[in-house]
């Protein structure tokens, strides 16, 4: 059983291509040898031991397990909000926990798109100003960030909201508006942490096929955390996370 021993970024560097020889392509999304462990009181919990795995490029891959498995803390390592005790996480070519906290933020906010249980749109912006914000801090122009988040609203059946602010849309409108903000700045790869969680079902469900469809329609690869059994059937792979390990199921 692996020890928690600290961070070992100083090896990370020599590491770059991916992990399987036959493969020409680099994957969206690779961890090798990562253990991640957490103090609770006096015992050390370990979540991850010497894990070691790959999702490809344009690929959906749902995470499934039992709450407190691990399925938040894997998202939060490959976005590098967490960084491993051991082992290195790539998000295509980059080591992200070989880099700085600075680094690790600018890398988010260009290459990574959220979409999370709870939302989280800021409640003293409207709609457009929600969906805008991340392109603006990436350095796009209002009228740039203005035009696209205009395109992704009217996917998501919004545009006749843009005024309104989070408290006077319903769960299912906060989370289409939050999907249309993780896609705003273009991102390779989109993270998603039980997004239909906090809705209803035949919300939810509406809500999953547009998330699937503009993810799969611009060619991003999306990794979501879920307990939903009817997610799983839509993915391209499934793996359950227990004891530390991620199975194929």
């Amino acid at each position: 059983m692996y020890t928690c021993r600290g961070d070992m970024t100083s090896n990370q560097n020599h590491h770059s291509g991916p992990t399987d020889p036959n493969s020409s392509r680099t994957p969206a999304v690779r961890l090798e040898n990562v253990s991640k462990c957490f103090t609770e009181g006096r015992d050390l919990r370990t979540v991850f031991d010497q894990l070691s795995i790959r999702f490809e490029e344009k690929e959906f891959v749902a995470l499934a397990g039992k709450s407190g498995s691990g399925k938040s803390t894997l998202l939060n390592l490959i976005s590098g909000i967490d960084k491993p005790d051991q082992g290195m996480v790539f998000v295509g070519d980059t080591c992200i926990n070989a880099v700085g906290e600075r680094e690790r933020t600018l890398f988010r906010r260009d290459h990574i798109g959220f979409v999370f249980q709870f939302f989280h749109l800021i409640p003293v912006l409207t709609v457009m100003e929600n969906v805008t914000l991340p392109m603006e801090l990436a350095g796009a122009s209002v009228h740039d960030a203005r035009k696209a988040a205009v395109f992704l609203l009217e996917k998501v059946g919004m545009d006749d909201r843009r005024a309104s602010f989070p408290d006077r849309l319903s769960g299912g409108e906060q989370q289409r508006v939050a999907i249309a903000r993780a896609l705003a700045h273009d991102p390779a790869l989109v993270l998603a942490d039980e997004p239909t969680g906090n809705l209803d079902e035949t919300t939810g469900r509406d809500i999953l096929r547009l998330l699937l469809d503009l993810t799969r329609d611009a060619g991003k690869s999306l990794v979501m955390a879920t307990h939903n059994p009817e997610i799983t059937t839509m993915a391209d792979r499934v793996f359950r996370i227990q004891g530390g390990k991620l199975t194929a199921s």
